[in-house]
């Protein structure tokens, strides 16, 4: 029986300081708005009332990361409260019942009702409760600061909102509610937001805001109404205009705010390549028409000339075909520039001629990308960038942990001064834990190593007896605590295997350390050497618990219960023998799984391998 206290420690951490108040925000929020933990009233109170503590960039940084991950309704309605451009990300992506969203539509401000008025999967249901809405949040009032007349003077029924607005009575966020003609009109507050309001939060209108030096007495300048919480259109078209007259003498000025600087870089993606596409032309030769490529780079290429050395074009094989009228193919197309279709192509195609006049209209034809064949070219291999990312995971996992496991030691030994044996032995635990850890984190980096091909492997000799030994003595704590008993025949002396000493050690280490980790009280588990022409043989015998498994499942053991057996690898018994199966390889030698053992060879040292099969 297991029980989750995430929320517990997350709500029992100090959240008076900056720092914990931030560090408690991220965590609610990932754990509620991923649905790890439920959405109790506690966790959202905590939200709500840690909420002004928090910076709005740490906060919008919470909304973006819950982008496609199914949040609930009641953090959905935490953020929509927030500014716009922190529940936006939310809004445009949260999924919900039809009833969740039909009730959360009243508590929304217009403008975040506007971002849901431009999804295209909500539920019928939920898009007529929107349009129910549209009354309220198109509706717009005038200005009752400026000119306006005695309540006395206006007409009984006149309308709250005016047909045109003026330079008197700019518009305002406010909605006037008519009254008798008696009584003066009362302003009851309206969750319409102006135009002005939204665009002030726009990175090139707040620059305009602040670098804008309007002369005294001039029509841009703002008046006291304004400042008062209006924000005329022409005010607004004359701010922008200023900016735009002095960006060619000031130097550019970045779309994101200082305090915005740890957002993700937008356009830092994998490059796109186009693979094929189709084309047509004109009677001319030039291609009006692509299909599948970037058209930009490719409209307006001609067939009649062809491309002259080092610039775009076809070769002279379409440009003779072309003048002929005839059907070409696997002719030579260059396109230069950055976009998806740059880069070289075979191009195929056939003329078209109108079906009553008999007349050419152009050419219908298709592009591929060259074969490896029919290109000189080096091969330009792209990079694996999950497996990238993952080496810089493990880079960023491994400092850390080592830090944990400093901090246990020197509690176990004691060396800032006297600590109780209980807080003595979970220091040790941790110890343990954390090594184990930092075993699990060196297998993820080789197993990226050698996905990326950036394993580092140096030629050497390793003795096999002596390696036996040191493996065997390290893992006998493990063989104790399964009651295995672990035989070793190390074959003939002098037998030594050729390969970088780290990886055979790594591998064979890995390789008994998982079958050890397998066996249960009283079992035996015997492992042998033998030299086979020019390999190593290395037979281990495959424990009972494993003996169901035929050798492809046995690959993909990573079932929790096989996990969290005492001693067994921390990514599986599937993932330790897959990155030894995968290491073997890579130093020239081969792992075989059948009925009753597994088979490990490697390559040997000449001198070795000689002197064993002599003997």
């Amino acid at each position: 029986m297991r029980f989750d206290d995430s929320l517990e420690t997350v709500l029992s951490a100090d959240m008076s300081t900056p720092f914990g108040a931030q560090s408690a925000w991220r965590q609610l929020v990932d754990l509620v708005g991923r649905r790890r933990v439920p959405a109790n009233v506690e966790a959202i109170e905590t939200l709500k009332t840690l909420r002004p503590e928090v910076p709005s960039p740490v906060r919008a940084a919470s909304a973006r990361a819950l982008a496609f991950a199914n949040p609930p309704a009641a953090v959905v309605r935490l953020f929509f409260d927030d500014e716009l451009s922190i529940s936006a990300p939310v809004l445009r992506t949260a999924r919900l019942q039809p009833k969740e969203w039909i009730d959360l539509l009243p508590g929304m401000s217009p403008t975040a009702r506007s971002v849901l008025r431009h999804r295209r999967d909500l539920a019928p249901e939920v898009l007529r409760a929107l349009e129910s809405f549209g009354p309220l949040d198109f509706r717009l009032t005038q200005n009752d600061d400026a000119g306006t007349a005695p309540a006395a003077a206006q007409p009984e029924a006149s309308p709250a909102v005016s047909a045109v607005p003026t330079a008197a009575q700019p518009w305002k966020t406010e909605e006037r509610a008519v009254a008798p003609v008696t009584k003066p009109q009362a302003l009851t507050p309206s969750p319409f937001v102006s135009v002005g309001s939204i665009t002030r939060n726009l990175p090139f209108v707040a620059e305009a805001l602040r670098r804008a030096e309007t002369p005294t007495g001039s029509s841009a300048e703002p008046s006291a109404e304004a400042g008062a919480g209006t924000f005329p259109i022409a005010e607004l078209v004359a701010r922008i205009d200023a900016y735009q007259r002095q960006r060619g003498d000031a130097p550019g000025v970045p779309l994101l705010r200082s305090h915005d600087a740890d957002q993700p870089a937008l356009f830092d993606l994998e490059p796109i390549i186009a693979t094929t596409f189709r084309f047509e032309t004109d009677a001319a030769g030039v291609v009006r028409w692509v299909e599948g490529a970037a058209r930009a780079a490719l409209i307006g290429l001609t067939l009649d000339f062809a491309a002259m050395p080092g610039r775009a074009g076809v070769d002279g094989v379409a440009g003779g075909a072309f003048r002929r009228r005839a059907r070409f193919a696997d002719a030579r197309l260059v396109v230069g520039g950055l976009s998806d279709a740059a880069g070289e192509w075979r191009i195929s195609g056939i003329p078209a001629f109108d079906h009553d006049s008999g007349r050419f209209t152009g050419y219908r034809g298709t592009a591929r990308r060259p074969r490896i064949d029919e290109s000189a070219a080096p091969l330009q291999t792209r990079p694996n960038l999950p497996a990238d990312s993952l080496r810089q995971l493990v880079h960023e996992l491994r400092t850390p942990t080592n830090a944990i496991a400093g901090f246990a030691e020197m509690i176990e030994t004691q060396l800032l001064g006297p600590v109780p044996q209980v807080y003595r032995e979970q220091a040790g635990t941790i110890r343990a834990q954390v090594a184990g850890l930092l075993e699990a984190i060196d297998d993820i980096d080789m197993a990226a190593r050698i996905e990326t091909h950036a394993l580092d492997l140096r030629a050497g000799s390793v003795p096999l007896a002596a390696l036996l030994a040191r493996i065997v003595d390290d893992l006998r704590p493990l063989a104790i605590l399964r009651g295995t008993n672990v035989v070793i025949d190390g074959g003939q002396g002098g037998m030594a295997i050729a390969g970088d000493d780290r990886a055979v050690e790594r591998l064979i280490g890995r390789v008994i350390a998982t079958l050890v980790s397998s066996g249960s009280a009283g079992e035996t588990l015997r492992m042998s050497a033998r030299a086979i022409d020019a390999h190593i043989a290395l037979s281990f015998d495959r424990p009972r618990a494993l003996a169901a498994y035929d050798d492809q499942a046995l690959l993909t053991i990573d079932a929790e219960e096989v996990a969290q057996a005492d001693g067994a690898p921390l990514l599986g018994t599937g993932f330790a023998l897959r990155l030894a199966r995968n290491l073997a390889l890579e130093l020239g030698g081969t792992l075989a799984i059948d009925e009753h053992s597994l088979m490990l060879r490697l390559p040997a040292v000449a001198a070795a391998a000689e002197q064993a099969s002599s003997n």
